[in-house]
């Protein structure tokens, strides 16, 4: 088979920035699978003569493959946008302010799932204790945050914890987010989507990700965002 233009993307994204080697090197590698897995498909199709049956399988089976290419490009051209963003002017934005409008907004959905949402923010009432600061023009830091929380939620098995912790640190603001999964994460799923557009978001803003799956389907991530000292 000949090789594909997705296939060129990835290489230069491995070889780009490390934002680029994170969230948008992922979904490149993500998309690469359906697209030759639909390729192949449709060769061995094509190679001899087959039964209607065969024909109605492989078009089911393409079907799904390219539902979902297209979440992936999806995600791809948001993440794209993302790191394609001007700089502007600098925005000042505490950081439990915006997990608590968050939470509030996800309460049904955590009800629904009987999720007990448990929020510490130990230096929210501090002058600047948990304030971030970014310089993107158009970057609603809101969204992000909502979508994090949103993400994690989703993947919490029902009638679990999801404990999110909030502290300072000399020039960042860290974020914990634990929560027990309802087992291994499905690839590139909606909620695992998500993540990976909040952790371009992160990256593109001069934060750090890093998340951490343990034997018994916890999960753990942590997110340090730029602070203002």
């Amino acid at each position: 088979m000949m090789p594909t233009q997705v296939d060129a993307l990835q290489g230069e994204a491995a070889s780009d920035t490390p934002a680029k080697r994170g969230a948008l090197a992922q979904l490149l590698h993500a998309l690469n699978q359906p697209l030759t897995g639909l390729q192949c498909s449709m060769e061995v199709a094509l190679a001899r003569p087959r039964s209607s049956e065969h024909y109605g399988d492989v078009l089911r089976a393409g079907l799904e493959l390219t539902e979902r290419m297209r979440g992936l490009v999806e995600t791809i051209r948001e993440v794209v946008d993302i790191e394609a963003e001007e700089v502007g002017q600098a925005e000042t934005t505490e950081l439990a302010s915006l997990l608590r409008e968050a939470v509030e907004d996800l309460t049904p959905v955590a009800e629904v799932k009987k999720v007990q949402i448990v929020l510490d923010c130990p230096f929210a009432s501090a002058l600047t204790g948990d304030c971030i600061r970014v310089t993107r023009k158009q970057t609603p830091l809101g969204r992000f945050i909502f979508r994090l929380l949103d993400s994690t939620l989703s993947m919490a098995a029902l009638g679990t914890e999801l404990r999110i912790e909030s502290g300072r640190e000399t020039t960042r603001v860290g974020l914990r987010i634990c929560w027990q999964a309802e087992g291994p994460p499905a690839p590139f799923s909606r909620p695992e989507l998500g993540l990976l557009i909040a952790q371009a978001w992160v990256e593109m803003v001069g934060g750090e990700w890093e998340r951490a799956a343990r034997d018994d389907d916890s999960e753990m991530l942590n997110v340090r965002l730029p602070r203002v000292s």
